[in-house]
């Protein structure tokens, strides 16, 4: 809720009062008791945050599925950040203050980041993540990205746990000074922010664009209503609104569901069905969500499946497709796969559990995916940045499409296995961070909502109401500045990795190394 996202500055100062409080008591197990204060603190928050995950999984996959899963989240999130307190604490041990403070920051910045590079890949907990409650506080993540924001956040927590400190010890002067610090580290931020969004101005040229939002059952939509069917939902409601200069038509994730081969598209019926709907616009493009196929003689991914019974090998893809009025199709695979529900974590080392896996309705690989970012192109020049769902979470990722051409940024999604649950709004305001960190438009096409038109600086122009069927157009920028962000992409979160790692090793060098040192004789 975005009246809780100022809470983010000072939330952890209770659990940093409680951990000093451990810290400073004589109890042997100590160590024990900051890693269960801390991890409690952080399970709770994970599963108050993230409920919606279970929710989801156990209605698609059922219990035996959901509860393995759900762990990603609560239990391994949670562990994470446990671990960078902990860690905290035993420096603490070895070093001043100051040093410790810092590897706090590096540990717990490296795991998050490590949250989004690993196969356990689950970054929806990022801290720099909440700003997107208040997007007018985070402007300056076109710099940044996220983890600045995660690096706001830390500091501000750090300074309201020594100003509290200093309140509550100190007499006179001394003891507001610590406060004023403090203030003047939360102001001056928010007062660059906002400059930055009252004096920002969209910058490109307008395209006209139409989001499809059929609002169809997901759990109906793969098997009990026909392709067909859903594809004359889509099509009437792009032609109730479209127009002869629209230029882009969005439909959501999985939109097409039929398994299409992909070398075979092109006398797909949907597929021809497609280009018959865009030949009453001549500048028409079509970006839409398909289940999509492709064989091979042999196993040339990591992903792919065999089929005894046809003698290929085939990976099936979650795809975004674009349709032109010509006979160029072009497909982006969902790259960002979530563990456990979509793909095997580990597929390689994890190779000997492939029957094991397929029994819970996968296969060591999963979904295929593809290893680099790609963008659509249009017959027009103009390029777009397609993400499918989960993606949504990786300004790294999209950056990296900004980068390489892409002049808008199409999202496409399906909400609708969560429920009408805080997951789906949640989903929807991390897209406003992804605006902000490229100045790119957004396009969002929600199967069941929540569909939307985001601006360069993540306001939401214009938007759907959860469960219902409609489509929405407007007029958006295509912009092709490339901000501070897209060009240097994550370095805060890489640069404090290598950091947490440095000030990881004082720990056993001052236990061990310095420790042993000292106890041999003079000679």
């Amino acid at each position: 809720m975005p009246f809780t996202t100022p809470l983010l500055l000072v939330a952890l100062v209770p659990l940093f009062i409680a951990l000093e409080n451990i810290s400073s008591s004589e109890n042997k197990k100590s160590g024990k008791r900051i890693f269960l204060t801390a991890g409690l603190t952080f399970l709770i928050w994970n599963t108050a945050s993230t409920y919606w995950v279970y929710n989801a999984i156990s209605s698609y996959n059922g219990t035996f599925v959901a509860i393995p899963v759900s762990l990603i989240p609560y239990g391994l999130g949670a562990s994470l950040m446990t671990f960078a307190f902990w860690l905290f604490y035993r420096l603490n041990k070895h070093t001043n203050k100051t040093t410790a403070y810092l590897g706090l920051i590096s540990f717990y910045i490296a795991l998050e980041y490590l949250q989004q590079t690993w196969d356990l890949a689950f970054p929806w907990m990022t801290l720099g993540n909440g700003l997107a409650g208040m997007h007018q506080l985070a402007q300056w993540y076109d710099y940044t990205g996220v983890y600045g924001g995660s690096l706001w956040i830390l500091i501000s927590n750090i300074l309201a746990f020594e100003a509290y400190k200093k309140l509550k010890l100190q007499t006179g002067y001394l003891k507001f000074k610590a406060l004023g610090i403090w203030g003047l580290f939360v102001l001056i931020p928010i007062g660059i922010s906002l400059t930055k969004y009252f004096n920002a101005t969209e910058q490109g040229t307008p395209s006209n664009v139409v989001v499809v939002q059929p609002n169809i059952d997901p759990y109906l939509k793969l098997e009990a209503i026909p392709a067909a069917e859903q594809i004359k939902i889509l099509t009437h409601l792009s032609d109730s609104i479209g127009q002869t200069n629209t230029e882009y038509f969005i439909w959501p994730e999985t939109a097409i569901p039929n398994y299409a081969d992909e070398d075979r598209i092109r006398s797909n019926p949907d597929f021809l069905t497609l280009q018959d709907f865009l030949s009453k616009y001549k500048n028409g493009t079509l970006i839409t969500g398909i289940e999509s196929v492709k064989t091979y003689p042999d196993k040339r991914t990591i992903s792919a499946k065999f089929r005894p019974d046809l003698g290929f090998y085939y990976d099936n893809f979650n795809s975004a497709m674009q349709v032109e009025n010509s006979a160029n199709v072009q497909f982006y695979h969902k790259s960002k796969l979530v563990p456990g529900a979509e793909k095997m974590p580990f597929p390689a080392v994890f190779s000997f559990m492939d029957g094991v896996f397929s029994e819970l309705g996968g296969s060591v690989g999963g979904w295929g995916w593809q290893d680099k970012p790609s963008v659509l192109y249009a017959q027009s020049g103009i390029g777009a940045a397609p993400v499918v769902c989960y993606e949504s979470l990786w300004g790294d990722w999209i950056g990296k499409q900004v980068k390489d051409g892409a002049q808008f940024i199409a999202i496409i999604t399906n909400d609708g296995w969560w429920g009408n649950t805080s997951g789906k709004d949640q989903h929807e305001m991390y897209a406003k961070l992804r605006a902000i960190e490229t100045h790119r438009d957004i396009a969002r096409s929600a199967n069941t909502g929540i569909s939307c038109f985001i601006n360069q600086r993540g306001d939401v122009t214009q938007k759907t109401k959860w469960w219902t069927r409609t489509a929405i157009k407007a007029d958006i920028n295509l912009n092709d500045e490339i901000t501070f962000y897209v060009k240097a992409g994550d370095v805060i979160a890489k640069v404090l990795s290598v950091l947490a790692i440095l000030l990881a090793l004082i720990i056993p060098y001052k236990k061990w190394v310095k420790n042993d040192r000292s106890t041999r004789p003079t000679i």
